[in-house]
């Protein structure tokens, strides 16, 4: 929100206070409170009729430091709140030396020197990361008498700001409005299903704003060397995060908000949808199952989209009689071919659903101040919405949920839980205006906790929309409504690069596009994009996405990329289990991984695929694509060529490839298998191996599909001869060295051999 008339004036019926100097610190518990009126207090006359912020500064972790500026405290907290985490024996340093207090936390710090004007000084390590200054720390009220509470943040020369959520506007946030508000507005707009309110920067730091409500950003689009975040209310909190690079910074925070757990193995492999309003019955689902068999594209996971259930019922969580009269038989045919399925649902009761009446009796509906169920017919006719702070609502949803896994479900795509009213109670009590967008978490996490419970931890997954703060527990997510277009299509991957800088570690799109009918051009770009993905589903709104709709090539492109993908999964799910332990994304923006290289800073239609492995995905129709490579020899995965960077290049692909080249220096495991997802990654594994330099160091480790690590190879150069170590393989393994997949040297190492050497050219 903008309270400012350009650098001088107001906005017409604003008037603003900002903390002007330090009346009184105090020093308790390791918490240093500083007392600020909004004046500069001369004599006592001037403490009198003004108002004077409270600002309390302390750390729950390690490298973050939380600042909560109040005016007014004496108001209720209905709640609800983000959960966070505290290192329980993490005590901060503070410190006097003269007027100047600071507090201390690692390498970051907070100083403020008490006899200056007001200012809050941000360094790590001694270099400053941001400041608080002028109009840093303060409150505005507006015409209609609202109150925001707001602090402003110094932009450095050249600092790019990241993050928000899955936001489908430009990559870099300068200069952008941004409101932090749950909406199903699809991918073409400002709107946003997934708000999180921390953003990162290209300077070493990132801030979480705890406030699971409205949150408005000004991203130097008021204020342009200023980052300004409001909220309503009397007091606005805050946690300033040191990394300093962007991997640490996230690591950092989803130790605060939460880690992604780490989702089945089976999950990464391709899931085919009914569609959404597409005509289907278990004639239909098992022609695309044996199509999919018949054309030698593995299959892993099965959904069925909202039309399983009876029209204007949902969600009564069972299945249409007419359509599959025999559900129990049919997941069990299902699960003979080897397949997971996935249903699909959402947290509202339509009132044709028999499950209406039974919710409303028992108050599981979210109901207005006179009592009624709130209702209304967008979506659903006459749809009631479930009431999650309601423990037996919780309960009851669950209930229904577990019914399903025992018929022979194994997840649930988790659709909608961003149209929250605000003009309802809740049984709780919460606060309407912090539910709007906080209701998806509980939405979730009661969903994910079902699946934990009767598939157990290692077996739970989601496929879910909407997500707030700590939605990263409950993966996977995937990006909403798009159009199947090309433009589409950059969108969504700039979506999910966004998320993935907000802390969650798997995301997902619709192959194909979800709204309108892809051209053969759009689907097959598509599916490589999908497919070198943390997870892959080929989904759409009125039309089908089997490949074979479109041209033969389809069924190649779609074939040939799983099986690549099927190859990938020890390096995939090596990916994954860092995502779990220090919420690294799967599919990390080029800043992340280079973020010393200045051209990496705005990149947004490339992306590291894990640590090792970059995508250019293809958004034209022509097969022209631009892409950078950083410093180095990157080799082409699938055609070998090696080429320097730093770099950038225009080529033309044809449908069978894309840029996907490995890091220099990388050592790259492929499974033996390409006929699905889990199998035994370590026996046969091969590691191709990628200009590694002299003294070049690399330990490759090789997950279990349970997690657990089946082997690790470590790898190093010493002038001309790389020797590989293994430890743990039982089976055989292969060293690919540098070259083309066809022609590059293949040493094989039979069961028991600890080590390999070779001398490379």
């Amino acid at each position: 929100m903008k309270f400012t008339d350009g650098y001088w004036l107001m906005r017409d019926g604003v008037s603003a206070s900002y903390a002007t100097e330090v009346a009184e610190t105090r020093v308790e518990d390791d918490r240093l409170t500083l007392y600020a009126p909004v004046r500069h207090v001369e004599n006592r006359g001037h403490t009198l009729n003004s108002p004077l912020l409270t600002v309390e500064c302390w750390s729950p972790a390690e490298g973050v430091i939380g600042v909560r500026s109040s005016h007014h405290t004496g108001g209720v907290d209905r709640g609800p709140r983000f959960a966070l985490n505290s290192a329980p024996d993490h005590t901060p340093e503070i410190t006097r030396d003269g007027s100047t207090v600071e507090l201390t936390s690692g390498a970051l710090s907070l100083s403020v020197d008490t006899e200056a004007p007001w200012r809050l000084d941000f360094r790590a390590d001694g270099r400053p990361l941001t400041s608080a200054g002028r109009r840093g720390t303060g409150f505005a009220t507006t015409a209609d008498g609202e109150h925001h509470s707001l602090g402003q943040l110094a932009l450095d020369v050249g600092e790019l700001v990241y993050g928000l959520g899955e936001r489908f506007t430009p990559f870099v946030k300068n200069g952008q409005t941004v409101d932090i508000w749950q909406a199903d507005g699809g991918t073409a707009s400002e709107q946003a299903y997934k708000n999180v309110p921390f953003h990162l920067t290209n300077r070493g730091y990132g801030v979480f704003v705890n406030h699971p409500g409205r949150v408005s950003y000004e991203i130097g689009s008021e204020s342009v060397g200023q980052v300004q975040f409001s909220v309503p209310g009397q007091s606005v909190e805050y946690f300033v995060i040191h990394g300093p690079t962007p991997k640490e910074i996230i690591d950092r925070y989803t130790a605060l908000t939460g880690r992604p757990a780490l989702p089945p193995a089976w999950s990464l492999g391709l899931w085919l949808s009914t569609s959404f309003t597409t005509s289907y019955d278990e004639e239909t689902v098992n022609r695309f199952v044996s199509g999919m068999a018949e054309r030698d594209i593995p299959l892993g996971v099965f959904h069925f989209d909202c039309f399983w259930m009876r029209q204007y019922q949902w969600c009564d969580f069972t299945w249409d009689p007419e359509v599959f009269p025999d559900p129990e038989g049919m997941l069990r045919r299902l699960k003979e071919r080897g397949l997971r399925v996935s249903v699909w649902i959402n947290p509202y009761i339509a009132q044709k659903s028999p499950l209406f009446e039974e919710a409303r009796e028992r108050g599981f509906l979210v109901r207005r101040a006179d009592g009624a169920v709130w209702q209304w017919d967008l979506w659903q006719a006459g749809m009631g919405l479930v009431d999650f702070t309601h423990p037996g609502a919780r309960q009851w949803y669950a209930d229904k949920l577990r019914a399903l896994t025992r018929q022979g479900v194994d997840c649930f795509k988790t659709d909608f839980g961003e149209r929250v009213p605000t003009d309802v109670l809740w049984h709780d009590g919460s606060d309407p205006e912090l539910m709007h967008n906080y209701y998806t978490q509980l939405y979730n996490e009661t969903v994910f906790q079902v699946l934990t419970e009767e598939r157990g931890e290692s077996e739970a997954v989601l496929f879910a929309r909407s997500a707030t703060a700590g939605g990263q527990q409950f993966p996977v997510h995937w990006g909403g409504d798009c159009e199947s277009t090309f433009g589409a299509m950059a969108e969504s991957l700039r979506g999910g690069l966004s998320l993935g800088l907000s802390g969650f570690g798997f995301w997902s799109h619709d192959i194909g596009g979800f709204e309108g009918t892809p051209t053969p051009a759009v689907f097959k770009r598509w599916a490589q994009f999908g497919l070198l993905s943390s997870h892959s589903r080929l989904h759409g709104s009125k039309s089908y996405r089997v490949p074979w709709d479109f041209d033969e090539e389809a069924v190649a492109v779609t074939r040939d990329f799983t099986r690549l993908k099927h190859r990938l999964m020890p390096y995939l799910y090596e990916a994954a289990r860092q995502a779990a332990g220090h919420g690294t994304p799967v599919m990390r923006a080029m800043v992340l991984e280079f973020p010393d290289d200045p051209s990496c800073h705005t990149l947004d239609r490339q992306y590291m695929l894990g640590g090792d492995l970059l995508v250019a995905p293809v958004f034209s129709e022509s097969g022209t694509v631009e892409y950078y490579l950083p410093e180095g020899v990157w080799t082409h995965v699938l055609t070998g060529e090696r080429v320097r960077g730093p770099v950038w290049r225009r080529e033309t692909y044809g449908f069978d490839s894309l840029p996907l080249f490995a890091r220099p220096g990388s050592v790259v495991p492929f499974g033996a298998s390409a006929d699905g997802a889990v199998y035994d990654w370590a026996d046969g594994v091969t590691l191709r191996v990628h200009e590694p330099a002299d003294g070049d160091r690399v330990t490759t480790r090789i997950p279990a599909p349970d997690g657990s690590t089946a082997a690790v190879f470590h790898t190093r150069r010493d002038g001309d001869v790389l020797t590989v170590r293994a430890e743990g393989a039982t089976g055989p393994w292969h060293v690919r060295l540098p070259g083309s997949p066809a022609e590059g040297t293949l040493l094989t190492a039979h069961p028991g051999t600890e080590s390999l050497s070779a001398r490379l050219d």
